[in-house]
């Protein structure tokens, strides 16, 4: 086996920046490949849990939750409501 090579400091940086953009457009592919297939997703939307179909059409699963701030580095306790 051969050796890989060593990046630089600034090579690595330069690579690390551009993560951001790859993964949005690897998102957008995934989106339009599983609507392209005929799938159906769901995606949060404005505040709601959407379904968006092939066809276009959408529909309002659910209303979702406010968001909670949350400091960095803070830890969070998600307690489920008892039925």
């Amino acid at each position: 086996m051969g050796r890989k090579p060593i990046l630089s400091e600034q090579a690595m940086q330069r690579l690390e920046r551009s993560i951001p953009e790859s993964a949005g457009a690897a998102f957008k592919r995934a989106y339009q490949h599983a609507l392209s297939s005929g799938g159906k997703l769901v995606v949060a939307e404005g505040g709601n849990l959407v379904e968006t179909s092939a066809d276009g059409t959408h529909r309002i699963i659910k209303s979702l939750p406010k968001h909670i701030q949350v400091a960095p580095g803070s830890k969070r306790v998600l307690s489920r409501p008892k039925k």
